[in-house]
């Protein structure tokens, strides 16, 4: 039988061709294909494998270290750094960690606890900063969150609505995590989409937001949002005990098999 052929990359424009080799190994590297501390394999092999020229999988790797997934050196080559040095706030690095198909449930839980410290935050600042426009967007996002009848229209009004009282703070560092709670938000809205009343049920509380916003209410309105991620957590937190199916923290056979080319 025929061994199966390693991935490559078409000859598609360099942007696309560095992109390519970046979310591969990125995945790769997030998934633990590739795990902490293994070498990865030299630039010739990697060339060879996504068929693209030195250049590409040099940007690549180059991006990687930025993102502080790897270390480059000329004694030990490029290796996977320990998960506490990755920019874990990089949009790139968030996707790759939580588009996995089976996200992490201590990772759900860990985005949780930063979203808390985050949003009730926002929401108050919005409560004071709050244009005309600003309100129109949050709550134009909160109608189309009630009228919406698939998954996809409910996460991206549901993704709306958080991120317009992001915007209603006019504090471009808030306005900076914009990218960070987009990713983090389209993991968070399919696993609690997925589950019978978690959506319908949050909507009260996400209804409380708004209104305390258009109140200029900032005690009101960090309330809410409080209750809104309040919510969430602990339905999280039930699909953890009750041993719903977000990834096991033991690697699959399969995974354990394609470690192998990497560790020594």
């Amino acid at each position: 039988m025929a061994k199966p052929r390693p991935r490559t990359i078409s000859r598609v424009a360099k942007p696309g061709r560095i992109h390519a080799v970046l979310a591969t190994l990125g995945s790769e590297i997030a998934r633990d294909v590739i795990p902490v501390g293994a070498t990865l394999p030299p630039e010739p092999d990697l060339e060879a494998r996504f068929g693209v020229g030195r250049g590409v999988v040099r940007e690549a790797i180059k991006t990687l270290a930025a993102k502080g997934l790897v270390s480059v050196g000329p004694r030990h080559g490029t290796r996977v750094l320990p998960r506490h040095d990755w920019s874990l706030l990089d949009r790139d690095v968030l996707s790759w960690l939580v588009g996995k198909g089976d996200p992490d449930r201590e990772l759900l839980l860990e985005i949780q606890e930063v979203r808390s410290i985050i949003e009730p935050a926002a929401a108050a600042l919005a409560a004071k900063r709050a244009t005309k426009t600003d309100r129109l967007r949050i709550n134009a996002a909160l109608a189309a969150m009630e009228t919406s009848h698939d998954q996809a229209s409910a996460i991206a009004a549901d993704k709306a609505f958080h991120l317009a009282v992001l915007d209603a703070t006019h504090n471009r560092v808030f306005q900076g995590f914009r990218g960070a709670i987009d990713t983090i938000l389209s993991t968070v809205f399919l696993v609690a989409v997925g589950s019978a009343g978690w959506f319908d049920d949050n909507l009260p509380n996400h209804a409380s937001v708004a209104h305390a916003i258009d109140e200029g209410n900032s005690r009101k309105a960090r309330a809410a949002m409080e209750q809104v991620l309040g919510f969430t957590e602990s339905k999280l937190s039930k699909r953890k005990s009750g041993g719903a199916r977000l990834s096991s923290s033991q690697p699959s056979a399969k995974l354990k098999t394609q470690r192998k080319q990497y560790v020594s």
